[in-house]
């Protein structure tokens, strides 16, 4: 868990650099909630789908998303969507709980085809106020589909903080109404979130869907777009330091004697090599505008057949 956690924060770093330099889009970084992320991803059994939004680097990155498909995605490159079927992920998605219904979808699949899988969905503290949010959640309940909706809360809907969403005491009882299973956990905690979602996991199975609200905080930016400093109070940034959950991780190791300085040492240098190779790789990307047509379906429909067909006799692009 902890070298996952590094991980994705080393990645976040590059990316980060990436973009500043001009060389990958504009970026959520994760820095923060890692604990939430990698706890939730190494709680799902082989098979379990999962759908983010636009902030889970480590789900991914867990989940075994080769790292040039990453950077291309952040380099703007519609084929960094194109996730391999090994990974039982989905693409990013951007517009805030859109993703939900989606995965209410996927599950409602699942339990169709009796499957045993289950689907986890990732939604922020600001999709909670959106439709879709209480939408999936009736969905999930009146259909006892096998769904784990996870509420990354970071306190943050870009400069929208958690007391101006809403007044519920917590997110998580948002599920109460909807009939589901709920629960609120420390989403600092990775051990608490594995333990949490992989319950929720079995439960789902058995068409007991759950509510999990996991409280974390979101240490940087929104996105490489904003600028945290116009609307939060740097001393809320630093009591939240204190609970960065890769420090709480690494004190509880080094105290068990399984991490030390050098296990460390060694892991960055393992990633930044892992990194800079997939770097390399996406900056040599050549598209394929073919793509635009293949990747939409998982066949090709007649129209899309006939539109590519076009595209090829007028020169619209060369392969």
């Amino acid at each position: 868990m902890l070298r996952y956690m590094l991980f994705t924060r080393a990645l976040d770093a590059k990316t980060l650099s990436l973009q500043r330099q001009g060389r990958a889009a504009t970026y959520a970084p994760s820095i923060g909630e890692e604990a939430t992320q990698i706890g939730s991803a190494m709680a799902m059994g082989d098979g379990d789908f999962f759908v983010p939004n636009f902030r889970q680097h480590g789900v991914y990155l867990a989940r075994g998303l080769p790292l040039e498909l990453f950077f291309l995605y952040w380099k703007g490159f519609e084929e960094g969507g194109a996730i391999p079927k090994s990974v039982a992920g989905f693409p990013y998605i951007v517009p805030v709980s859109s993703q939900l219904p989606h995965a209410a979808g996927i599950a409602l699949a699942q339990k169709y085809l009796k499957t045993g899988k289950s689907v986890v969905g990732y939604v922020g503290d600001g999709g909670t106020s959106e439709g879709n949010f209480y939408e999936t959640m009736n969905f999930a309940g009146v259909m006892a589909i096998p769904l784990v909706i996870i509420i990354e809360n970071n306190q943050w809907a870009i400069s929208v903080p958690r007391s101006s969403q809403s007044v519920a005491p917590t997110l998580a009882q948002k599920g109460i109404a909807a009939g589901i299973k709920v629960l609120q956990v420390d989403g600092n905690d990775v051990v608490a979130v594995y333990k949490a979602v992989r319950e929720a996991l079995n439960d789902a199975v058995n068409g007991i869907p759950s509510l999990l609200e996991c409280v974390t905080y979101r240490m940087s930016m929104h996105t490489t777009a904003d600028d945290p400093t116009k609307y939060r109070d740097p001393a809320d940034v630093e009591v939240w330091k204190k609970r960065d959950p890769i420090d709480r991780i690494r004190k509880y190791l080094v105290g068990k004697g399984l991490w030390d300085d050098k296990k460390e040492a060694d892991a960055a240098e393992e990633f930044k090599k892992a990194i800079d190779e997939a770097v390399e790789k996406a900056e040599k990307f050549t598209p394929n505008p073919e793509t635009m047509f293949t990747n939409v379906y998982s066949y090709m429909p007649e129209v899309l057949q006939e539109e590519l067909d076009d595209a090829k006799a007028n020169g619209f692009y060369q392969k």
